[in-house]
């Protein structure tokens, strides 16, 4: 299994002690996480993207572009990049940039987003939510593919002269995930592309989250694409990561921050079942414990799952120093027992995109080329089966 740092850039207050960072000392503190996370060699960092509530997320370019210049081997992803609200062409230039300062290391996860007010900030209708993420999509995975586009829509003005969006990525396309966290449409549309798949395993039971992951599966198999390129993602639960000697030793640490941000999370639709830490610990998707109880934790998902790469959050509200030490009690005595115990080809030498990075060879023909040539090929080697 590979391992990714999320932080979707949460600015709260501790519920215990009333304390917040600045929002500079914040900001800083994502780029700090994400330079120890490479040294203590964590596979991705990933930033998320919000534009309403209490988050400080709205630009993670910037974000990511920062840990691009103190990074050199750490792929860069975003977690989600809310495409449904954002113009295809400089979601292209931007993220191009970025994959240039980092010569190859990102890789996009997109998704409609779960926050409402983002919408009409952006003077668009939430029942268009999921027509504006299929049609975004195609676009920008054009853009990126090819060269002098023109094209035409339904939610933003057409490309009416053959258009070259630049800078272009540095080794062809970069790899685009899908995030999905509450309905089959975002599965589904990551399967019709053949195209990974990040389930959130964030706030509901595990079988909701695997009704999805079902249904992304099956859609998969019946586009025909090719099984290999097949990856999973998943979360870890809201709230954050939080390791100590024993899980009882961890629940009364963390339990009363744990249960102050429970309680004070009100978003109709959004709210976690698992109110309090013992319930959370016990049945939910939370890594909280005792090294040997987050490792069981994350392995009786992955038997359930088959996920390929695990996804963390540091508790955030928690002092700076105190999250850097989870961190890496984490890398040292999470990472190694779970990578043995449930091996994967994610960014190893059978998956085109493992290449792609200029510290891995950048890849060329270009990983996604490489992608969509399997697909065709399984499509024509099973053509019996998908003949009806």
């Amino acid at each position: 299994m590979k391992f990714q740092v999320l932080d979707i850039i949460p600015h709260l207050k501790n519920p215990v002690t009333g304390e917040i960072v600045s929002t500079a000392d914040r900001l800083n503190q994502v780029v700090e996480t994400a330079r120890h996370a490479e040294e203590l060699g964590f596979d991705s960092f990933s930033v998320g993207e919000r534009h309403a509530g209490e988050f400080v997320s709205s630009s993670p370019t910037t974000v990511l572009a920062a840990i691009a210049a103190v990074t050199s081997r750490i792929r860069l992803q975003t977690g989600v990049t809310v495409l449904s609200v954002l113009d295809p062409v400089r979601v292209a230039e931007d993220y191009a940039t970025i994959d240039q300062l980092s010569r190859g290391r990102l890789e996009l996860v997109i998704g409609k987003g779960n926050e409402v007010l983002q919408y009409p900030l952006f003077g668009l209708s939430l029942d268009d939510q999921w027509d504006l993420l299929a049609e975004k999509y195609a676009l920008l995975r054009t853009l990126w593919r090819k060269e002098s586009v023109t094209w035409s829509g339904s939610f933003r003005p057409a490309l009416t002269e053959p258009t070259t969006t630049t800078p272009r990525p540095f080794a062809g396309s970069p790899r685009i995930w899908h995030g999905s966290a509450t309905t089959l449409t975002s599965a589904a549309l990551a399967a019709k592309w053949g195209d990974p798949l990040f389930t959130a395993n964030a706030i509901q039971p595990r079988e909701n989250y695997k009704v999805l992951i079902d249904h992304y599966r099956e859609e998969y198999e019946r586009h025909g694409h090719d099984p290999r390129h097949q990856y999973l993602g998943s979360g870890s639960g809201a709230g954050g990561v939080f390791i100590a000697d024993t899980t009882q030793e961890a629940i009364r640490q963390y339990g009363p921050v744990y249960e102050g941000l429970t309680a004070g999370r009100n978003v109709p639709g959004n709210n976690s079942p698992f109110r309090d830490i013992q319930h959370a610990v016990a049945e939910g998707p939370a890594l909280v414990g005792s090294p040997e109880q987050v490792i069981d934790k994350i392995l009786s998902y992955h038997s359930l799952y088959h996920h390929d790469l695990q996804s963390i959050s540091l508790p955030t509200t928690l002092p700076f120093e105190q999250q850097l030490e989870i961190l890496e009690r984490f890398a040292v005595d999470v990472i190694p027992a779970v990578r043995a115990a449930a091996p994967t080809t994610l960014w190893e030498a059978e998956d085109p995109f493992g290449g792609r990075p200029e510290f891995a060879g950048a890849t060329e023909p270009d990983a996604a080329a490489a992608v969509t040539a399997d697909h065709a090929l399984n499509r024509t080697d099973n053509a019996h089966v998908f003949a009806h």
